[in-house]
């Protein structure tokens, strides 16, 4: 039974986000009891292929868009510093328009424990700015983040004042109000299964990992924020280039 309903969805005979047979359908067409109703649906679930929500019944998993991430997104940033234009590299990862482009905040003094002081290159204890940021488009959430800039830097700034978010030209634009201009960026992405509030606040469905990835944005040498991405790994494309000519 899981055999025939998994080949009717790849095949779209079941299209994507539709409505699979209910429970007494399956159990007239293929003569078996619930519980094997039920089983099949389980391990259909397990794979990730089909949905099931109280109220509304099992469906094929919906086709979600792709962002792609390539390393010149943040490029982005940097020429809107110049041109004054309204953006930053998520809108341009998602290639919306600022009018669409929303977030939740919540802003934390807190002391850098021994894994973020290692990223900055700073001691254990020191004060970070913590920014903990939920990204959305058109009202659908789609990315958390959670970004650190060392206290003494943004302390008493505009930067540190979470009503002025979202920030047009993001992180760019953030550090060059402070006379800072990033020269690189450095990313190391790893893949898991979502926390619970994860889950939750990114709707993610069971079965779907995420990526993290782990950001230290420089000036020179020296690193001036560190930020922890996580994003459903179901929607998203790393992309990158490495020019070794």
């Amino acid at each position: 039974m899981a055999d025939e309903l998994r080949r009717r969805i790849e095949a779209g005979v079941i299209p994507a986000g539709s409505l699979l047979p209910s429970e007494s359908a399956l159990m007239a067409e293929f003569s078996v009891a619930r519980g094997t109703v039920r089983e099949a649906l389980a391990l259909l679930r397990s794979e990730g292929l089909v949905m099931t929500e109280v109220g509304r019944g099992t469906y094929a998993r919906p086709i979600v868009p792709v962002r792609r991430l390539a390393s010149e997104r943040y490029r982005k940033e940097i020429e809107q510093v110049r041109s004054g234009e309204l953006g930053t590299s998520f809108t341009a990862d998602q290639q919306v328009g600022w009018s669409a482009y929303s977030l939740d905040k919540d802003f934390r003094e807190e002391p850098a424990s021994e894994a973020v002081a290692e990223l900055f290159g700073v001691e254990p204890g020191t004060m970070t700015l913590e920014r903990h940021f939920l990204f959305r488009t058109n009202g659908v959430p789609q990315q958390m983040s959670v970004s650190r800039l060392l206290l003494e830097m943004v302390s008493g700034t505009p930067v540190a004042d979470p009503e002025n978010e979202p920030w047009p030209g993001g992180n760019a634009s953030q550090l060059y109000s402070l006379g800072h201009t990033i020269t690189s960026i450095r990313e190391r992405p790893r893949w898991r299964m979502p926390t619970a509030a994860e889950t939750d606040a990114l709707r993610i469905p069971g079965r779907v990992p995420v990526v993290v990835i782990t950001r230290q944005t420089y000036v020179g040498d020296w690193v001036a924020e560190v930020a922890h991405i996580v994003m459903r790994a179901d929607r998203v494309e790393l992309d990158y280039l490495l020019d070794l000519t």
